[in-house]
């Protein structure tokens, strides 16, 4: 049997292209779904799971198939176990060809490797804009007066408020509570970054 496997990331986003190109590639039976590739695939799961010898398994772009380096490698460890192939349609890569294989790596690598150097700029460019005192991220939801209230009911003698508790007489998120509370009691806390 060849599969097609088709994915984009947000219910918003459409996979015509990726079908219609794998449907003219000659795939029987696609599967698709709409999610990040961060989180679970469940379709992907199962399409691992129905794979039999001499199964080959498409999909338009390796971007579309794995998140990193190493969900590629562990998918295609998957695929290879079951005795079927993967092929790329938009890179050269076809693993059941030696020279397929060693491509797949070496695309892989090289999609790891312009992550991290897009990670590093854009976490450099935080720094530098940090140390010009730029707030990095979203504006504050609360009016810093309104924080101070916050923190002074959490923080007063014999309380018995919750972070919950504090957010509902206020009318807010608790994580809005949580993190007006650490700023001033855990100034340093990793929820704050």
């Amino acid at each position: 049997m060849i599969y097609g496997y088709a994915r984009v990331s947000t219910s918003e986003q459409e996979t015509t292209l990726q079908l219609d190109a794998l449907y003219c590639s000659g795939v029987t039976q696609v599967m698709q779904e709409k999610r990040s590739a961060v989180g679970d695939r469940p379709v992907l799961q199962l399409l691992l799971s129905m794979l039999r010898p001499g199964d080959v398994v498409k999909v338009y772009k390796i971007d579309r198939f794995a998140r990193s380096l190493i969900d590629l490698l562990s998918i295609l460890e998957r695929i290879e176990k079951s005795g079927a192939a993967f092929q790329s349609l938009t890179e050269p890569v076809d693993t059941s060809t030696g020279a397929g294989r060693m491509m797949m790596h070496m695309l892989g690598a090289f999609a790891e490797f312009e992550r991290g150097i897009i990670r590093e700029r854009t976490m450099a460019g935080q720094l530098a804009a940090r140390q010009r005192g730029v707030h990095c991220g979203r504006k504050r939801s609360l009016d810093p007066a309104i924080e101070s209230d916050i923190v002074k009911l959490y923080t007063s003698p014999g309380n018995w408020y919750t972070l919950d508790s504090v957010a509902a007489v206020f009318g807010v998120h608790p994580s809005t509570v949580k993190r007006a509370v650490y700023r001033v009691l855990k100034p340093g806390h990793s929820s704050l970054a």
